[in-house]
């Protein structure tokens, strides 16, 4: 009876579905999505929508200097130019370097022992330079500026060798020129300074020179008086041994 029930009502009975939907992916990765395919991708760029920018807000300067159509001096920059000639001005040792890529710590360090034997490391654009040095007899430094750079200001010239003792040790630092008592020197000539003696030293060796002049002037104005005492000494000494000799004799 059953069996008949079943084929005369087919829904009555209970059947396996014809298509079933298995998904074999994990999670989707949606911070990093898979990259669609080349016809999908150009189809998505091609429907990109293009917004317009929105407008750059312009600076108190730039707007003034568009409504009177000059350029604007910031007026920082010519505090900051008047603290760079100040710098030039009062200091007897000027060093220039070019600065490649170093970490800041290694440079605080290097500023630190600089700053120990009285000498200040200090970096400024080559802009403000140009306005501090605009007129004076420091404009022939300025074709040193035109990369990345340092510059070491003392009050001490002698300080040459300490500087380069310590900049030796930082690869980064190149030097360039300096600035030695209002007088332009090259990378040589402030190695070649650096090796000379101070000014006692010189001092004195300048009047051993003297000294030394002087003794030969005498020397040479007694060579003659001298050479006549010798000769007369030798001879009177001569005389002196051939009496006994004839008295023996008579």
């Amino acid at each position: 009876m059953s069996n008949l029930i079943k084929q005369g009502l087919p829904l009555a009975s209970a059947r396996a579905p014809l298509v079933q939907f298995v998904r074999f992916r994990g999670k989707i990765n949606i911070q990093r999505p898979k990259e669609p395919h080349y016809e999908r991708a150009r189809v998505v760029a091609v429907t990109q929508p293009k917004y317009p920018e929105p407008p750059k807000a312009l600076t108190c300067f730039q707007s003034r200097a568009e409504r009177l159509g000059t350029q604007v001096e910031n007026p920082y920059n010519a505090i900051i130019a008047r603290e760079v000639r100040n710098w030039l001005d009062h200091s007897k040792l000027v060093a220039i370097f070019h600065l490649n890529s170093i970490m800041a710590d290694e440079l605080f360090r290097v500023r630190v022992q600089l700053h120990k034997q009285n000498m200040h490391l200090k970096s400024y654009g080559r802009k403000i330079i140009a306005q501090a040095v605009a007129g004076t007899q420091y404009e022939a430094i300025m074709p040193l500026f035109h990369s990345n750079h340092c510059i070491v200001f003392s009050p001490d010239q002698h300080r040459v060798a300490a500087l380069l003792r310590l900049t030796r040790k930082v690869p980064q630092m190149v030097l360039l020129g300096g600035i030695v008592e209002n007088t332009l020197l090259s990378r040589n000539e402030l190695m070649d300074f650096a090796q000379m003696p101070g000014l006692q030293v010189a001092q004195a060796q300048l009047v051993q020179t003297l000294n030394m002049a002087a003794g030969n002037v005498v020397q040479q104005l007694q060579a003659h008086q001298c050479n006549l005492v010798k000769v007369l000494d030798v001879h009177a000494k001569s005389d002196a041994a051939t009496e006994p000799t004839n008295e023996t004799q008579s």
